[in-house]
């Protein structure tokens, strides 16, 4: 995939579904996670994510700094999963 976008394979039960994610600089300028793996900030947002919605209720094509919109709390679990102060 060109740079900042991720593949991500989703299971959920026999159910299997497919979803390509965007990291964009500015969404880890913004959150101070430019010393974190990109690939980390992918699967705990959408492990996120799956807590909860079903795999099939994400979106194929999925830009990291649109989740806070259905969900507010988004931003700061992501940095305390990420244990970033």
């Amino acid at each position: 995939m060109e740079p900042g976008h991720f593949g991500v394979q989703l299971e959920e039960g026999d159910v299997r579904t497919s979803c390509r994610v965007r990291v964009t600089d500015g969404f880890v300028d913004d959150l101070l996670l430019n010393d974190v793996d990109r690939e980390r900030i992918v699967k705990e947002s959408v492990g996120f994510l799956l807590e909860r919605v079903p795999a099939t209720d994400i979106p194929q094509e999925l830009s990291l700094d649109e989740i806070h919109r259905d969900f507010p709390e988004y931003y700061e679990e992501l940095r305390a999963r990420l244990e970033v102060a």
